[in-house]
């Protein structure tokens, strides 16, 4: 079975690091952005299962980015994390043109991201050992 790709973009080098780390050894497949014009043209070359992007980046915004998805066939269906600084809320009509499933705030920790992760997309460490075996 093919490993779940996941597809994260920060403009913050050290939390694509830390979230790609964390996720690439549960046994995801990792593919980074360093903003959001970069993630919308990887999704539309090869969609991910699950895109994890934070809020605020150079030259378009997260909220801006899952919009663009949404309007996409291709990435229309693709799950969002969304990651913020701590105390931004998103607006209701953010949220209802774009398909964020979950917002976290910063800092987080990396297994809450792994374990929201694998509740949108259905990957656990279950299935990554028997995977391996």
């Amino acid at each position: 079975m093919a490993r779940k790709k996941i597809l994260v973009v920060d403009d913050e080098a050290h939390i694509t690091h830390v979230v790609s780390l964390k996720l690439g050894n549960a046994g995801y497949d990792i593919i980074t952005a360093n903003d959001g014009e970069e993630a919308l043209e990887l999704a539309l070359q090869d969609p991910p299962d699950l895109v994890i992007t934070d809020l605020q980046m150079p030259y378009m915004s997260g909220v801006e980015l899952c919009a663009r998805l949404r309007e996409d066939p291709k990435t229309t269906q693709i799950p969002v994390i969304m990651l913020t600084a701590r105390g931004y809320a998103l607006a209701q009509e953010d949220l209802d043109r774009t398909n964020i499933k979950s917002v976290m705030s910063k800092p987080f920790s990396p297994r809450q991201v792994l374990e929201m992760a694998n509740d949108l997309i259905g990957h656990d460490e279950q299935t990554i050992v028997e995977e391996a075996a």
